[in-house]
């Protein structure tokens, strides 16, 4: 049997290790911070709502079936298989009838 001394030192290999595993903790702390701040950072606020026209006229019975918003003008599909394209201010630009 030996001797019992009292507690002893770590080996080299275990005191690197140690070493190795706190570093590589602390990198991946630093850099899921910088994930987080890039992305609080980068990421919009809520998208801003479309401006829409204060009154659009449709044919007479026409009911809108589908509505689409563009840089520069509305397309509105109606239950006729119309497609309405007006400008942002409301007024008709184009009207085409599907077949």
């Amino acid at each position: 049997m030996m001797p019992s001394d009292g507690p002893q030192a770590p080996l080299p290999e275990v005191r690197f290790l140690k070493i190795l595993v706190t570093t590589l903790t602390a990198t991946m702390i630093v850099g899921l911070v910088a994930i987080i701040a890039l992305l609080v950072i980068r990421l919009p606020g809520a998208a801003p709502l479309p401006e829409l026209p204060a009154a659009i006229t449709l044919p007479e019975g026409a009911r809108v079936q589908s509505l689409t918003f563009a840089r520069d003008h509305l397309v509105v599909v109606t239950d006729q298989d119309m497609v309405l394209i007006y400008t942002p201010q409301g007024e008709l630009r184009q009207s085409l009838t599907l077949n």
